[in-house]
């Protein structure tokens, strides 16, 4: 198994086995390491699929996108 993981990897590093499996496991970590970032991603983007503001009464809603367009430093003329 670990042979086949290391031809998934890519191309053997060097010509000692050793060093090689070295290689294939930082391989293996930088792997690791995007498929957690990229579930991060992913779950976040589910978590906030469907977000919506607050539904506010009229009078409200003229005050509460004051509020967020400065938080987001957002300029509408």
């Amino acid at each position: 198994m670990w042979r086949l993981w290391c031809k998934a990897l890519g191309e053997k590093a060097t010509g000692d086995n050793a060093e090689s499996d070295k290689v294939a496991v930082i391989r293996t970590l930088i792997f690791i390491s995007y498929l957690i970032t990229n579930i991060a991603i992913v779950a976040n983007a589910i978590r906030h699929w469907n977000d919506r503001p607050p539904e506010l009464p009229k009078s409200d809603q003229v005050q509460y996108n004051n509020k967020v367009n400065k938080q987001n430093n957002v300029c509408h003329h």
